[in-house]
């Protein structure tokens, strides 16, 4: 017999997202503390609070009605990193990532961290801006102008940023270069297969990816299409909503979901493409997030089947080596992004395609699970202990000695490149399907 919710065992005239889970979520952790090794928060801390196992202490305490949703509780659920390490150690096979995110909803609801500052951030971004493309790509064309127009570089060389705070000052060096072009102006609406059609694929051009790594899109969609599939890539498409499910804006995020799912109807395709580890992750959790609504529910459990990472994709289904030696002799380390190997459990899979490549060797990374620091938005909220873990990465990097870093996420791509450059690393950073993409160029044009 399952275990009956705490709301229906103690209504509340308040809508609560911890009571409301299913109390077995809550209570199948063990205590047994596998978990703590692996938590970079905990490990640079050593307090408990600070670990999955204390802070699912924390969230049963509140289901329990054992502590009251208070500004250190909320604190607390914004310093994880959501980076979900704990899961692949947990031999209880807790879900911490439902727990995270109906934790962070319990204190968005109850307004525990509200300010003026704060209610405007999440209004003008996770409300405004990431709810609509276009919004997007109209701040992307703005970015774009000032940093080709050269007033960045003007901005930068006269010095008025030393006269602002540290935290913007370091902010603005996290800008990302926005590309020349969008997705839509790159990749076709139709990206028709190189001999013969064996499937049918949707491509996800992402919102991080489709402004800062549109090229990632263009070179996926190319690898589909050498691997036999016709490509469908909208020109106009919705954020899957991670962001806002992540930020304890739950309604949003199955919002978000409910539109993705009317612009990719899953029965329509073999398989829905992402090619960003963190996207990827919650996309293939629709199911959790529309199980009540009715008119979604056996949608989203289609959908959850249909969504298949690019290297997942791939693995799944076989893809063209290249035969020749396209590439010049390159070392080739791979770092792991947190919501590919620990959310997706995807490992082996980039690492199969990075050495299908002839003349690429590659180099194992020491701890390349270990989060970099990016974590979403964690690197701007958390600059501190985001720049910790991210030397760490780095420290780890140069020591395999290689000329290319490979990952599979555009928070990662960017976080691990600015800290290069920044430290003044030698070496590119790429993501696996560009190798591969690369590859298939080069052995083209030697054939050609």
């Amino acid at each position: 017999m399952s275990h009956p919710t705490l709301s229906t065992l103690e209504p509340s005239p308040i809508d609560s997202h911890l009571k409301g889970l299913d109390y077995s979520v809550v209570q199948q952790c063990m205590h047994c503390g596998l978990c703590l090794p692996s938590c970079p928060t905990y490990e640079l801390t050593q307090m408990e609070k600070h670990s999955p196992r204390g802070r699912i202490a924390l969230m049963r305490a509140i289901a329990d009605d054992e502590l009251e949703v208070s500004r250190s509780f909320a604190e607390e659920m914004y310093y994880c990193l959501g980076c979900l390490a704990c899961m692949t150690a947990c031999p209880a096979g807790v879900n911490y990532a439902e727990l995270f995110e109906h934790a962070r909803a319990e204190v968005e609801s109850k307004n525990i961290l509200k300010s003026p500052k704060r209610s405007l951030i999440r209004r003008l971004t996770i409300s405004w801006l990431f709810t609509e493309q276009r919004r997007l790509q109209f701040l992307g064309t703005l970015m774009r102008l000032y940093q080709q127009s050269g007033l960045q570089t003007f901005i930068r060389g006269i010095g008025i940023l030393k006269l602002m705070p540290k935290r913007l000052r370091d902010m603005e060096k996290m800008t990302p270069t926005i590309r020349s072009r969008f997705t839509h102006e790159l990749v076709d609406t139709i990206t028709h297969p190189l001999g013969e059609k064996k499937y049918r694929v949707a491509l996800l051009s992402g919102c991080a990816q489709d402004l800062i790594f549109s090229d990632v899109n263009l070179d996926t969609a190319e690898v589909l299409a050498q691997n036999g599939c016709e490509v469908i890539t909208p020109p106009e498409q919705n954020c899957c909503g991670s962001l806002h499910a992540h930020n304890g804006e739950w309604s949003l995020a199955q919002e978000m979901a409910r539109k993705m799912i009317d612009q990719f109807p899953p029965e329509q395709y073999a398989a829905i493409i992402t090619n960003a580890a963190g996207c990827g992750s919650h996309l293939k959790h629709y199911t959790e997030l529309l199980k009540d609504d009715p008119n979604y529910a056996s949608k989203a459990v289609l959908w959850d089947d249909k969504v298949k990472d690019i290297h997942e994709w791939l693995a799944l289904t076989g893809w063209k080596a290249p035969k020749n030696q396209p590439l010049k002799n390159q070392g080739v380390t791979y770092h792991e992004a947190c919501h590919l190997v620990h959310g997706q459990k995807i490992s082996a899979q980039p690492r199969e395609i990075i050495q299908s490549i002839p003349g690429l060797t590659l180099h194992e990374l020491p701890e390349s699970s270990w989060c970099c620091g990016s974590a979403g938005v964690y690197n701007i909220v958390q600059p501190e202990t985001a720049d910790i873990l991210l030397q760490r990465k780095l420290d780890h990097v140069e020591s395999t000695k290689a000329t290319v870093l490979a990952t599979g996420n555009p928070g990662c791509l960017l976080q691990i490149l600015n800290g290069a450059k920044e430290r003044g690393l030698r070496i590119e950073i790429k993501h696996p399907i560009t190798l591969l993409a690369e590859a298939y160029r080069a052995e083209a044009k030697q054939a050609g």
